[in-house]
């Protein structure tokens, strides 16, 4: 009796702490009940595990790259599945439902959740002065709230992060109607049109990831390491003028990795195909490098990427060689 209560009060303790950070687990804090035949609770409650500190001294060489995670890639659809789905307005109260799996999240789902909860500071991709400037990956226009505000108490940040989390669907071709069923005219003489539709972004619409790293030589450990310092999700960039047509893609906005996503992502889990005991979380995820993925850009002189000189196949082979070259300098120094 004495062990059955301990082993209740440690399973209830757990389920508790693992719901720190929203995320999904397998249990029901009301009913004590386990989907399973135990608690999965190493990923909801592990510490996370720190960089080792590289002093600029040791970092006898190093490069920074760019590189794209095609979602269509079987490999990594641990980061695109399972998808979430976000409900149409309710016609009377506005709101709208946000449907979510159950036991794991998407990259994208966990990515939203914690930016609408405050965890993730959204770095714009562009500069809001010059929005040609793509120069985000620097993280140098973070979208901040008022300070002791948040999304839901601050209107003006909720209207600027929905900027980045959803789009405008079509503008309305028919005015708002009166009392009188006639088209209500505003106080300058012309029709009043709804508002256009806000259709947030979800998993199936997330085509790519970006990530930023640099690739550094520590003389002290001796071995070549990399570090992700960012990441960014990558949409189609809709022409809804255009009857919806696709015209490119869009990065949507940038994220701090080293320290804002590898605490957030350290307790979600990412499945294994292989093993169901062995999940890992999405930081370990990155930290084993499981994804596939290509170079579109190295640092170089002229600060262009890959595609500004290669198309086509030629630029996959640049991409390819890139990465030889990376692996290379591991293999050079110890090759006598």
């Amino acid at each position: 009796m004495k062990n059955l209560l301990l082993s209740t009060l440690l399973i209830f303790s757990l389920s508790t702490f693992a719901q720190i950070n929203g995320g999904p687990i397998n249990s029901r804090t009301e009913t004590g009940v386990i989907d399973g035949v135990y608690l999965k609770s190493n990923i909801p409650t592990k510490r996370l595990i720190p960089y080792p500190y590289i002093r600029e001294a040791d970092a006898i060489w190093s490069k920074r790259v760019w590189r794209a995670i095609d979602l269509r890639e079987k490999i990594n659809r641990p980061l695109y599945y399972p998808l979430d789905e976000i409900t149409p307005p309710d016609p009377l109260t506005g709101e709208v439902q946000w449907i979510r799996n159950d036991n794991r999240w998407s990259l994208w789902t966990i990515i939203r959740q914690h930016i609408l909860s405050g965890d993730l500071t959204v770095y714009s991709d562009y500069n809001p002065i010059r929005t040609s400037v793509h120069d985000g990956d620097k993280f140098k226009y973070p979208v901040l709230p008022e300070q002791g505000k948040n999304f839901a108490t601050d209107p003006d940040y909720k209207e600027e992060v929905t900027a980045y989390l959803a789009t405008l669907g079509e503008i309305p071709l028919d005015p708002l109607l009166n009392q009188y069923r006639e088209d209500s005219i505003g106080v300058n003489g012309q029709p009043v049109y709804p508002p256009r539709d806000t259709l947030w972004y979800t998993s199936k619409d997330i085509i790519q990831y970006r990530l930023k790293e640099d690739w550094i030589f520590d003389k002290q450990r001796s071995v070549l390491d990399v570090r992700i310092l960012g990441i960014a999700p990558v949409v189609h960039n809709i022409d809804i003028n255009n009857g919806n047509s696709i015209s490119g893609t869009k990065t949507l906005f940038w994220l701090y990795f080293p320290t804002d996503c590898r605490y957030v992502f350290n307790n979600y889990f990412v499945y294994n195909e292989n093993n169901g005991s062995r999940w890992m979380s999405f930081d370990d995820y990155f930290m084993k490098r499981r994804f596939s993925s290509f170079i579109y850009k190295e640092e170089n002189v002229y600060d262009r990427s890959v595609e500004k000189y290669r198309v086509g196949v030629d630029a996959l082979m640049e991409s390819q060689r890139i990465t030889e070259e990376i692996r290379n300098i591991e293999h050079d120094v110890w090759s006598y």
